[in-house]
């Protein structure tokens, strides 16, 4: 199985997650952060729990119950905020550790009709009682 690795955000969780994410739970193959940068309400990540680059480099078994997590949460996200949409987007290029964004998408709001921005700077919420208020109703429903 693969390592954990020191440098990367995922693994090491704290402070070098912190700068982008807020952890809202963890599921059986992932955690689940809020993202930070809110620009589209109750946009979020889920991070698998093996450090891997693909979904390739996961077993079949690992896979599904990693795909089975994105599908609760966004179940959850479609619950509590109600988008027209759900994009979904999986990267990695400089951190190669597996996760998907799940971003909302509202019509004649931000971003509609377009790619999603990765600017974690756009609208960042760094207030913990407000990331947490976010981050509440749908820790719920996850979990739910």
């Amino acid at each position: 199985m693969e390592t954990e690795h020191k440098d990367c955000a995922y693994c090491a969780k704290g402070a070098l997650v912190e700068k982008f994410g807020y952890e809202i739970c963890e599921l059986p193959a992932s955690t689940v952060y809020l993202f930070k940068e809110q620009s589209h309400p109750g946009r979020c990540i889920v991070a698998s729990k093996h450090h891997v680059s693909e979904m390739l480099d996961l077993s079949e078994a690992d896979r599904e119950a990693f795909l089975r997590d994105v599908t609760v949460v966004a179940n959850a996200v479609h619950k509590v905020f109600h988008p027209d949409k759900l994009n979904y987007g999986m990267y990695g290029d400089t951190g190669c550790h597996l996760h998907m964004h799940l971003v909302p998408k509202y019509r004649d709001q931000f971003e509609w009709g377009g790619t999603f921005a990765m600017d974690p700077d756009q609208k960042k919420i760094q207030d913990k009682e407000e990331l947490e208020r976010i981050s509440a109703p749908l820790r719920d429903a996850i979990l739910g």
